[in-house]
């Protein structure tokens, strides 16, 4: 059965979710106006339904209970439906997973709400199947009860729904701040983590594991400063075995969305562009300190999987893989892990004789080496992950390690050839802004650490890709995401800011005036569309969408860290380059806007900690005086990037910066010249510099010596 209006309406929005399942029977709306005032003027209740396309939940649940005529029929009797893309818009996700969690549920996706016409939340879960189990309610008895007490008990369910709602506007007040912050809140960052560390298996609690690499950012600035070898070493152990885990994609690149049990060997599969990028930039960190190649190598995979399967031929960088894809014995189902898992029958049959030795290597087991399969989706299959070492594994194969790592190579490419035509997992090609800020970044920091052109090229296409679609130059501002030609949604707070560090870092790398110029007008735009001028800190939205109950202030940072987060670091990066105090002035009183939870629970904030690690150091602003693509300017830059500094800035003076306004800090920067006709390093902290020289050698002993 057909049903054009239905199909119309969601060809209007273009995400690849709201679009999967378009012709099923439940008279879906956007979220808007419409909905709303069909809600107002029938009288009836809205089902909010929140997911996204790579969500296996919210495939679960529209195959089992929105796609089923019978509930699709009380759906569309009883309710105005309306469904959103989580990552189109955050900011109706956020609401109401805040009311949800304030109702005492656990988060997660599909988010399922019931909202009053005005758009007040009075009862909701996550996902409900389609009969009594999992010791949850059926959807269809749920839709009933909620209909008998809509039509029968309005006043309990006003009351229920006025409740919530104070909640959500007592929040932004509810957040408290501090006149100061004390340097001890980064002992204590680190105590909170030491606490949660599994020493055996790395990571931070028991399973599932998410990776959070705003964790490995603490740790790595807090090694930086303090010398604790621990903090580098619950670093470095956690990437290590994530990076050998399941986890990882050891056929083709790139780390799966989180482990589900506490040994990262079985993940949930599918791929996100911001644990991509996020996780590359703790590898590139992790290199650098400790020059270990196996971080260089998972960092080449991983970006090499972005460059091949998730770039846009334009530059921009998709939103995610799906995790399920077709059995390859049952093309009409799809499994998750499908596209990745392998019998020990098919490595023997592509392998030959080299199996035996690649399935000592990554533990391949004739029945299969799920370690955990509650759902019996792994029966017989086998997730690749590094069981024995390659010395185990020379001596198994009575081999050198050069000659397993040479095998295991050819190994690799012969399965990727046989994977790639494999159905694939669904393409989410939603481009969207922040997170191809954060993918900026990877990309500059990894040209950086490896000498990379190749790298510095992909950053600047995403860079240029961003500022012609989904940047208005006229009015200065950002939508949110591109996709099939469309861009859409205004953009919010954490886009702003991932695109402006990943701008900077793009700065830092290429050395080209623009991208910091865009950087700093984009700065001027966030402040103006998103600062708290009574509180402190930002908004994670401008406030012009009346639909959205409330401004809030994310105070976690999660799978991605937060938008005050990023800002605070970005402006007290941008301020030490343009000696710009009203920026440092905001930076400082975002610090003192969260400092509650900086105080008593820092390991909520990791990135926020980091930050304030920034703004108490003596921040190296390194100037170089030199023509771009002078050999000495760029052995210089070379030196500089080869290095750990987490708190300084890197700013290259050449005819093409000159032109340039640094706002306060250009008189400085104008006089700042090379000595003899030959490129000169000025060192300087606070715009005070030790004497300018033109000896790589002693510009090297400047950079090491530690800050005031």
């Amino acid at each position: 059965m057909h049903f054009p209006k239905r199909q119309n309406r969601l060809a209007r929005e273009k995400s690849p979710y709201l679009l999967q399942h378009a012709n099923n029977p439940v008279d879906w709306y956007p979220w808007g106006e419409e909905a709303f005032a069909k809600a107002r003027s029938e009288g009836k209740p809205i089902f909010l339904s929140v997911g996204y396309s790579t969500c296996h939940w919210c495939h679960v649940m529209e195959r089992e209970s929105f796609e089923v005529e019978s509930i699709a029929g009380i759906m569309n009797e009883h309710f105005v439906n309306i469904k959103v893309d989580r990552e189109e818009r955050p900011d109706v996700d956020k609401v109401y997973m805040t009311s949800l969690q304030a109702m005492g549920e656990n988060g997660g996706w599909p988010m399922s709400m019931f909202l009053t016409p005005e758009l007040k939340p009075f009862f909701g879960g996550t996902y409900f199947p389609p009969e009594n189990r999992y010791g949850r309610i059926g959807f269809p008895e749920l839709l009933q009860r909620i209909t008998h007490a809509w039509k029968n008990e309005r006043e309990r369910v006003a009351e229920s729904a006025k409740s919530i709602a104070q909640f959500l506007h007592d929040l932004p007040t509810a957040m408290k701040g501090t006149e100061s912050l004390d340097i001890a809140l980064l002992q204590t960052c680190f105590t909170q983590a030491t606490r949660n560390y599994d020493t055996q298996f790395g990571g931070f609690g028991g399973g599932p594991k998410f990776p959070r690499p705003a964790v490995f950012n603490f740790l790595l600035r807090y090694f930086n400063r303090t010398g604790e070898l621990k903090a580098i070493d619950m670093t470095c152990h956690t990437l290590r075995q994530m990076s050998n885990g399941g986890m990882y994609d050891h056929i083709g690149g790139g780390y799966h969305r989180y482990s589900v049990d506490g040994q990262w060997r079985v993940p949930h599969f599918e791929k996100m562009l911001y644990d991509q990028a996020q996780i590359c930039i703790s590898l590139t960190d992790a290199y650098l300190i400790t020059r270990d190649p196996f971080f260089a190598r998972r960092l080449r995979e991983t970006l090499a999987y972005v460059l091949r399967d998730l770039t846009d031929k334009k530059g921009g960088f998709y939103s995610a893989e799906d995790a399920d894809s077709r059995l390859p014995d049952a093309i009409d189902e799809t499994g998750e892990g499908a596209f990745y898992v392998w019998s020990k029958k098919e490595i023997n049959d592509a392998l030959g004789q080299e199996a035996k030795m690649f399935s000592f290597y990554y533990g391949v087991e004739e029945s299969g080496n799920a370690l955990n399969d509650p759902q019996h989706e792994f029966t017989g299959k086998n997730i690749l992950y590094v069981a024995n070492t390659v010395a185990e594994t020379a001596a198994f194969a009575r081999v050198s390690e050069a000659e397993v790592e040479a095998r295991l190579e050819r190994a690799r490419k012969q399965l990727f050839d046989i994977r790639s035509k494999r159905s694939r997992p669904h393409l989410d090609d939603k481009i969207i802004t922040a997170w191809n800020g954060l993918m900026v970044s990877a990309f500059a920091r990894a040209a950086q650490a490896l000498n990379e052109t190749a790298y510095v090229q992909a950053a600047e296409r995403a860079a240029a890709f961003i500022a012609d679609t989904l940047y208005n130059k006229q009015s200065n501002t950002l939508l949110r995401r591109f996709r099939e030609g469309e861009a859409k949604f205004e953009a919010y707070l954490d886009d702003y800011a991932f695109l402006i560090q990943g701008l900077i870092d793009l700065y830092e790398t290429s050395f080209e005036p623009r991208w910091l110029q865009q950087a700093m007008q984009l700065t001027e735009k966030k402040i103006e569309l998103f600062w708290d001028e009574g509180g402190g800190g930002f908004f994670d939205t401008t406030g012009r969408d009346i639909s959205i109950l409330v401004r809030m202030k994310e105070q976690y940072d999660g799978a991605e860290p937060t938008g005050n987060s990023v800002a605070a670091m970005n402006l007290l990066r941008l301020s030490a380059m343009t000696d710009n105090r009203d920026w440092r002035e905001k930076a400082e009183r975002t610090l003192r806007a969260f400092g509650d939870v900086l105080q008593k629970a820092p390991l909520a904030m990791p990135q926020m900690a980091a930050a304030f690690d920034f703004s108490i150091d003596g921040v190296k602003q390194i100037v170089l005086a030199g023509k771009r693509h002078d050999e000495t300017t760029r052995k210089m830059i070379r030196e500089i990037h080869s290095r750990y500094l987490p708190n300084k800035v890197l700013i290259l003076i050449d005819e093409e910066a000159q032109q340039m306004d640094f706002g306060s800090a250009g008189t400085f920067l104008k006089s700042v010249s090379m000595i003899d006709e030959k490129p000169t390093a000025y060192v300087c902290e606070d715009f005070v510099c030790q004497l300018p020289t033109t000896s790589i050698s002693e510009m090297i002993k400047l950079l090491e010596r530690r800050s005031k």
